[in-house]
């Protein structure tokens, strides 16, 4: 098994047509397939939206803030971190809690491309 799939629960606050910018922690799924690019992490949030960046930028932004094109990624506080994507149609921000996103991180240096 080569894809690495983690829920975490995050925090959404956007001025875009998600539906789901409330207070409560909401299911945000995270992805990534060595096999389509072993270089890119995908972030799904509610509804039809999803984003896909380096993987590189998520482990560098839990450490010190960083930005790659449409997604800015800091450290908020010792156990948070904020993922910010940016579009035509607004800005989504995404806080998780950080732990979460090093133990996607961890299995995704083990996960191999299936060889066939």
């Amino acid at each position: 098994m080569s894809v690495v799939e983690q829920y975490a629960r995050a925090h959404i606050v956007t001025d875009t047509d998600i539906a789901v910018a409330e207070p409560e922690a909401v299911p945000v799924v995270l992805r990534y397939d060595p096999d389509t690019d072993p270089r890119a992490v995908r972030v799904g949030l509610p509804g039809p939206h999803e984003w896909t960046f380096q993987r590189e930028l998520l482990e560098r932004g839990l450490r010190a803030p960083v930005e790659a094109g449409d997604v800015r990624v800091w450290p908020c506080g010792r156990v948070q971190a904020v993922v910010e994507f940016h579009s035509a149609k607004g800005v989504s921000v995404v806080q998780f809690e950080s732990k979460a996103l090093l133990r996607f991180l961890r299995r995704t240096y083990t996960a191999t491309p299936v060889r066939g």
